[in-house]
């Protein structure tokens, strides 16, 4: 994995944020319908990357750019939400642009984005939840060394469609 790479957006990633949405808009829909409709025009994708940096400097939400180190593409994003300071836990989500899907390039990001959270974050417990049928998805939890916890009744409902139960990964840190 040592051509690609996790940094943060900068606003001259607009246009490349704009077009990984297009490029990738149908294998998002169900699962990143906010993600999608925030970057739906040139000019949103510049207001969502401004927003997703001042998350970082609140520590509310980690987004960042999954990058082909070659020509500094956007390939996907990895994001640490949902912080609870208090139980020093967080959640990912995470998207790989379809043409990179099943080279190992998504656990790569999330194993470096868990070494972040444990040892610069202080995170404890870290989460993934994934619907069954996205293989992929749970196939990274699993790689990982997340472990699956329980399934999570109505936890997620796509846009105009019915709630979908999803299933809780949880990864401790032991240190």
């Amino acid at each position: 994995m040592a051509n690609f790479v996790i940094d943060k957006l900068e606003l001259t990633d607009s246009n490349q944020l704009y077009q990984f949405m297009i490029d990738n808009n149908e294998r998002l829909q169900q699962f990143f319908p906010l993600t999608l409709s925030s970057n739906s025009t040139l000019e949103k994708s510049s207001e969502y990357i401004a927003i997703k940096n001042k998350e970082i400097e609140e520590k509310t939400n980690f987004t960042f750019a999954i990058r082909d180190k070659n020509n500094q593409q956007i390939i996907g994003l990895i994001i640490i939400k949902k912080l609870d300071w208090d139980k020093n836990q967080g959640e990912f989500a995470y998207c790989i642009g379809s043409e990179y899907e099943g080279n190992g390039l998504t656990s790569f990001a999330v194993k470096e984005m868990t070494n972040f959270a444990f040892e610069d974050l202080g995170l404890k417990t870290l989460q993934i939840i994934a619907h069954k049928s996205n293989l992929g998805s749970v196939k990274v939890a699993e790689n990982i060394g997340f472990v699956w916890q329980s399934t999570l009744q109505n936890e997620f409902t796509p846009i105009n469609g019915t709630p979908l139960d999803m299933e809780l990964y949880e990864l401790y840190n032991e240190k």
